[in-house]
């Protein structure tokens, strides 16, 4: 994304309204969609499989690089929007893999509980609900990972008696991020095995 034509301008505009990059071509790709959940069509015709550093889960290869499929000329910021979006996208079909190998192995998920980074942002919670067909939930606290520490505490103190009843007492949801059904729920479905597509044929070379 550093790379695109339209970075510098998208920069500017962000610094203009008070807002990081991310959180700017977020808020841009909703306004033009109308809604997150239809903010995925902002990225038509536009793939991103974001394995940069290589594939740590399901795969475990570290050989694994990333593929940009329908990149065009564009070098406008709806362009660089687009890349984003589709970028995103590619985040959450990686997690719907690991999600389906969980469940082949007697792992289902229900619910993800996200949270930090790039988890704070609205569009990135309704886009990984939507792919993943489950709901997103989004804790009360900011830092979970330290909520994590002092229910281990809690427990190891005694003031519980299991970590179910730790973590029962001392988290509270605070919004959850529903997944869109029928179009959209299609429109992933063809994303997610464009997605595998392109893994396939990246394990070719």
């Amino acid at each position: 994304m550093h790379l695109h034509p339209a970075k510098n301008e998208a920069s500017k505009n962000a610094a203009d309204a008070g807002l990081s990059l991310l959180s700017y071509l977020s808020r841009e790709a909703v306004h033009r969609a109308g809604t997150a959940s239809e903010a995925i069509r902002v990225a038509d015709g536009l793939h991103v499989v974001p394995k940069f550093l290589g594939n740590r889960a399901p795969f475990a290869d570290p050989e694994a690089r990333a593929i940009i499929a329908g990149l065009g000329m564009d070098q406008t910021e709806a362009s660089l929007l687009a890349l984003y979006v589709a970028g995103l996208s590619g985040v959450g079909y990686g997690l719907r893999q690991i999600l389906e190998v969980q469940a082949q192995h007697g792992a289902p998920v229900r619910r993800i509980v996200i949270s930090g980074g790039a988890g704070q942002d609205d569009l990135v919670r309704q886009l990984l609900a939507d792919i993943s067909g489950l709901p997103v939930v989004v804790t009360e606290v900011q830092e979970p990972v330290l909520l994590g520490s002092a229910i281990l505490g809690a427990l190891a103190a005694g003031h519980y008696t299991t970590m179910q009843e730790a973590m029962s007492a001392m988290t509270r949801a605070r919004q959850s991020f529903e997944p869109a059904g029928r179009q959209i729920a299609e429109l992933h479905r063809r994303r997610f095995a464009m997605f595998q597509a392109l893994q396939r044929a990246a394990r070719l070379n």
